[in-house]
């Protein structure tokens, strides 16, 4: 009973750290509810009335949010210079208020500064928004001089408030964020294993499924290795642990996918390729048939079992799971492979390969390991995990830095400022009062978005969201009635949703603030049905005013954009494969990993700003659809010149690869096509080529239809180029690259 209870417990804990990492969803919601529920609970002490706690509440949600650096003593110095600029800028609003143009014109000029201040980083930003969301909040009590003295001690007690919600009730380390994602990344990728099993065992009518399943978790991996990516500068103590921790959650990443691949080739009669992965709808490799029944499957599905149960328990001295540790690592030495079909001894070799992954994320992660129950295979790995950690090392290097008006910066507060002063004058048209609604959605629509497809998409969610609120913000006014303390109740349930779900869905998180502004209306006593529809009127209008801003000032297209994130890509893997070939050809030792999660980081920006292309609403399939090829291209590109990577940095250490000049051969095609499609999409009427030829393990041996196997890491490295320039080669068709075929 007590082991069921343990398991389920254990198993909840897992998923609830999974699904978000970090817990960084769960901690903004219960500091910035924190921070509001503290100050409300103090102004009602001070005898404040209905206005103020409304306006202490908005500033305390703000002055929360707004603080986005990763250390506290940052934090705090942002925090303390916020409340000046609060004051500032409620002093000012108040103050113009009867005075309508002149008032116009500063907040004009108050949104051009708050988004300019972004290009000084979190602080610059963090103190513009609060500028900006405080002169909100004193539209939106309707602050005036006589009020004035009243709502700067609202603010003074939000911000302290705030600060005692941040470092007291709800604290957040960087170490205690890069744990935490330590321990989602151990949860997501058990789950991925789950998934990769469920994937063997299924059958016909089910294998699409389980297919989709990998797909998720293998995304999801990704997605918690590079946020622990961001976090390793300020939540490890020195230089050398970050770049130790980085390498093996990049070797753990590699070996979970790799397994993937290898459980699909099992399934099929062909070679399973990262693509499969990648693409969404793509089929099951050879209609997704079951493995041939024999009696290593069965040994092999326990292992796979064993594995995931190694991942998620420690080993502990004289227990059983030391044994199986043994067992799992046993695989990576050919004469300990059981007799099977090729494609399924090279499944028992990734198992093998996943396991001293494993190990070494346990090692890395949470230190030293007891060895006394260490098998000669064990023992071996220990020792290329302890050569690998004490030949990590290198630099990073500074990225160039746009000037003028094409800082992105600059550019989209020029913009932000024409579409507010457009959305001031029709909002004024609609409403004399509450204008600022559209002005508010403008803004928003601007945040974190690069082309005017992005503020497309980013609009139209902005709009459904409210659409959907204003129906709940009716039946949540009516059920609330003026029962102060049940309406900020429920204000509090919904502001925690609104930040547990804003990373998530834009749509989501406009809801919940619409249904918490129809409740706040409420409490101020202007609340009726007109109000919420003008609500979702002002909303289309600001949408509107953005779009056209977007379009017409300065405008940055969305085919712009990709093309200028899609040459971004092609550059970085350019950097990973030639540094990984020269490596492994014999170079000196590069910076590799640094370089591979750039590449990373340079296709999630490109992922990102496709969005528009990929949305189901779009109109044009046909450009959906390439969209979404070329990008599961890039991803099967970005795998195997990570894999080389991650290859390559072995080499000094491990005795099973060696140097290999010949290997700079087949790399120089490969970079030439890279360099071909990144010409090509800068200038489509420019003469560039992609070239085709013969096999890479044929240019390594000229003259002989097949090379010899060099070793099984040898192997691999000539798999993942062969890959890599497949892949490449593949980019041409959708990217409209012509291709130069050899000659007779």
């Amino acid at each position: 009973m007590k082991t069921a209870a343990r398991s389920w417990a254990t198993g909840l804990r897992d998923r609830v750290v999974a699904s978000d990492p970090g817990l960084l969803r769960l901690t903004a919601g219960l500091r910035t509810v924190g921070a509001i529920a503290l100050t409300l609970a103090v102004l009602s002490v001070l005898g404040a009335n209905v206005t103020h706690l409304v306006a202490g509440a908005i500033a305390a949600m703000v002055s929360t949010f707004a603080i986005r650096e990763k250390q506290r003593g940052p934090q705090a110095v942002t925090l303390a210079l916020g409340l000046p600029v609060a004051f500032a800028s409620v002093s000012l609003a108040a103050l113009l208020s009867s005075r309508v143009v002149l008032g116009d014109v500063f907040f004009v000029v108050l949104i051009f500064c708050a988004v300019y201040g972004r290009r000084f980083g979190d602080r610059g930003t963090a103190l513009g928004l609060i500028g900006f969301q405080v002169y909100f909040l004193s539209l939106f009590v309707s602050a005036t001089r006589s009020t004035l003295p009243g709502f700067w001690g609202a603010i003074a007690v939000a911000f302290v408030c705030s600060a005692v919600a941040r470092f007291v009730l709800v604290p957040q380390t960087s170490a205690g964020v890069l744990l935490r994602l330590r321990q989602a990344f151990r949860a997501r990728l058990a789950q991925l294993l789950d998934a990769q099993l469920d994937l063997f065992d299924a059958g016909p009518d089910e294998a699409a499924k389980a297919l989709e399943r990998v797909r998720e978790g293998t995304a999801r991996l990704h997605e918690t290795a590079m946020m622990i990516q961001s976090r390793l500068e300020e939540g490890t103590p020195d230089e050398a642990t970050a770049r130790l921790v980085q390498r093996r959650v990049a070797d753990a990443e590699i070996a979970a996918e790799r397994l993937g691949l290898l459980l699909l080739t099992a399934r099929g009669a062909e070679r399973a390729d990262t693509l499969t992965l990648h693409l969404p709808g793509a089929p099951v490799p050879a209609s997704g048939r079951l493995p041939v029944r024999e009696e290593a499957t069965d040994v092999l599905r326990r292992d796979l079992r064993a594995l995931g149960l190694l991942l998620r328990h420690p080993v502990a001295d004289g227990t059983g799971l030391a044994q199986v540790r043994n067992r799992l690592l046993g695989y990576r030495e050919e004469e300990n492979l059981p007799s099977a079909s090729p494609a399924v001894r090279d499944v028992f070799r990734g198992v093998g390969e996943a396991a001293r992954a494993v190990l070494g994320l346990r090692i890395a992660l949470d230190g030293p390991q007891d060895e006394s129950d260490d098998s000669p295979e064990t023992a071996r790995s220990r020792e290329e995990l302890d050569a690998e950690d004490a030949a990590i090392g290198g630099e990073e290097a500074e990225p160039e830095q746009a000037t003028g008006l094409r800082r992105p910066t600059t550019r989209a507060a020029v913009q932000v400022a024409v579409g507010s002063s457009l959305a001031m004058v029709g909002g004024e048209l609609l409403s004399t009062h509450r204008w600022y609604w559209a002005v508010l959605t403008c803004w928003i629509v601007f945040i974190n978005t690069a082309s005017t497809g992005e503020i497309l998409v980013k609009g139209y969610r902005r709009l459904l969201g409210t659409v959907l609120g204003v129906i709940a913000g009716i039946v949540l006014a009516g059920a609330v009635g003026h029962h102060t303390w049940t309406a900020f109740a429920v204000v509090l349930l919904c502001v925690f949703a609104m930040f547990y779900t804003a990373p998530l869905s834009h749509t989501l998180m406009s809801f919940f603030v619409t249904a918490a502004l129809g409740v706040l209306y409420t409490l101020l006593h202007t609340y009726s049905l007109s109000v919420l529809v003008l609500r979702v009127e002002e909303t289309a209008l600001g949408a509107a005013c953005g779009i056209v801003a977007a379009a017409l000032v300065l405008p940055v297209g969305t085919d712009r954009r990709t093309n200028e994130l899609l040459t971004t890509v092609l550059d970085r893997l350019t950097d990973v494969t030639e540094g990984a070939v020269d490596q492994l050809s014999g170079a000196p030792a590069a910076d590799l990993l640094d370089r591979a999660r750039d590449l990373d980081q340079a296709l999630a920006d490109l992922r990102a700003a496709t969005q528009p292309l990929t949305h189901p609403v779009t109109p044009l399939r046909t450009r959906r659809e390439t969209a979404r090829y070329v990008v599961a291209l890039l991803e099967t590109c970005a795998y195997h010149a990570r894999s080389l990577a991650a290859t390559a940095e072995l080499l000094p250490t491990h005795p099973s690869i060696a140097a290999d000049p010949r290997l700079r051969t087949a790399g120089q095609r490969i970079l030439h096509n890279i360099g071909a499609l990144a010409a090509h999409v800068a200038d489509e009427h420019g003469a560039a080529e992609v070239r085709t030829g013969p096999s890479v393990a044929a240019l390594l041996q000229p003259g002989v239809a097949e090379a010899p196997r060099y070793g099984r890491v040898t192997d691999r490295v000539l798999r993942h180029l062969q890959r890599l320039d497949e892949a490449v080669v593949g980019l041409a068709r959708p990217l409209e690259v012509p291709v130069a075929h050899p000659g007779p």
